[in-house]
């Protein structure tokens, strides 16, 4: 019988392990769950990933080069402690890159792209409601790379991933002074504001809704926390 034989194979993954080591990296620092000031070692970290220690410390030398780490003299590194002054700044770039980013996803996101961000949407506001700051951290991460993922521009979306990679330890502060219901979080969160207006295929007005997400969490972090007077 002519036609191609299928022999119930499973596609090999090939993307080298000191590439999976650094994805992983970047999406915990991403997602705030790494604490500022935290010292990671290669070989704490190879363990828990189930590697060795190289593709750790390959990825820690290329987070170094990002800023997201700091090299400490014993060898391990240092998620960095940032100054108000920095953070406002990485939060000024988080404006510049992500609201148009938004904007030019609104243009190009269809059904199934949508659903996609609708599901993360609602994913968001049931974690904040569960109180886990780490896991609503998570899901904030997913549901606005979600949308900024469709902006067509692979360039921006490095230079937003380089952003969060230096901001996202730091957003674990968003639940200081919502200790008692997490859920409050959910007054200075703009995502379904967002959702709505991606819906409307109304791209200024979804750019507007994510500045405001932004701004509104960096205004209640800047209120909330002492930060350190100079160590940058």
């Amino acid at each position: 019988m002519a036609g191609r034989t299928h022999f119930g194979l499973t596609a090999v993954d090939t993307v080298p392990l000191h590439e999976k080591v650094y994805l992983e990296l970047v999406r915990a620092l991403m997602s705030g769950q790494f604490l500022p000031g935290q010292k990671l070692t290669s070989r704490k970290l190879a363990r828990e990933l189930g590697t060795s220690d190289m593709p750790v410390r390959s990825a820690f030398m290329r987070l170094q080069a990002l800023r997201a780490l700091s090299p400490m003299p014993n060898g391990s590194v240092e998620v960095p402690v940032i100054s108000a002054e920095r953070f406002s700044q990485l939060t000024a770039v988080r404006t510049l890159l992500e609201g148009p980013a938004t904007e030019l996803a609104t243009k190009l996101i269809n059904g199934n792209n949508l659903r996609a961000i609708r599901r993360h949407c609602t994913e968001l506001t049931l974690t904040a409601r569960k109180g886990d700051i780490g896991d609503y951290l998570r899901k904030n991460h997913d549901f606005k790379f979600s949308i900024y993922r469709h902006c067509g521009n692979e360039q921006m979306i490095f230079l937003i991933e380089t952003v969060w990679m230096q901001v996202g330890p730091f957003l674990r502060n968003l639940a200081v002074g919502f200790e008692d219901d997490l859920s409050s979080i959910l007054d200075i969160d703009y995502h379904e504001e967002v959702v709505a207006a991606i819906e409307a295929q109304d791209g200024a007005r979804a750019r507007a809704a994510i500045v405001r997400d932004i701004d509104e969490g960096a205004a209640h972090i800047l209120r909330q926390v002492r930060f350190p007077e100079a160590r940058s």
